[in-house]
């Protein structure tokens, strides 16, 4: 896809960016089932995907626009095969998501709350930590728009469950 950057020197980027901010969550975007992608090239992206543990993947297969250089390129990946790569990074991506959220149990944050929700008959303000997290905590109090200290006290899926101090 024409980068002009090794995976090398990629990796190399991340582990400077970690060793300079505690608690960084690097996210990422990938495009699967580019025209020409084989099952080796897949794998070595998903054996190079583990080894990084971003926070959180953002998984798109990819399409063909008409008019673009990959739209004419030989070797159009299948859709079933590009379905399946797609599910594969997004369980990956969730696992470590969920790995990195459970560092945070038991430990303070700041959250800047950004819009409520009822469930189950109960009012929540959501909304995210500096570093990309999402955080729901059961309040009647309207916290749009407000950075507040929570205290997670578990995970649900992907997000946290906080409470306010």
């Amino acid at each position: 896809m024409n980068r002009r950057y090794s995976i090398e020197e990629f990796e190399k980027s991340t582990e400077l960016l970690r060793e300079a901010y505690k608690n960084v969550s690097l996210t990422t975007d990938i495009i699967v089932g580019f025209p020409g992608e084989n099952d080796e090239e897949f794998n070595k992206t998903y054996n190079f995907l583990q080894k990084i543990k971003f926070y959180k993947m953002h998984i798109f297969k990819y399409s063909q626009r008409k008019g673009t250089i990959a739209s004419k390129m030989q070797n159009q990946v299948n859709g079933e095969i590009k379905e399946e790569r797609s599910k594969k990074l997004i369980e990956l991506s969730n696992k470590n998501e969920r790995e990195y959220n459970n560092q945070y149990k038991d430990k303070q944050i700041e959250v800047l709350f950004e819009e409520s929700h009822i469930e189950n008959g109960k009012r929540y303000m959501k909304g995210h930590t500096t570093n990309y997290m999402v955080v729901n905590v059961q309040t009647n109090e309207n916290l749009e728009n407000k950075i507040k200290n929570v205290k997670i006290i578990k995970t649900d899926g992907l997000e946290l469950i906080g409470e306010l101090l």
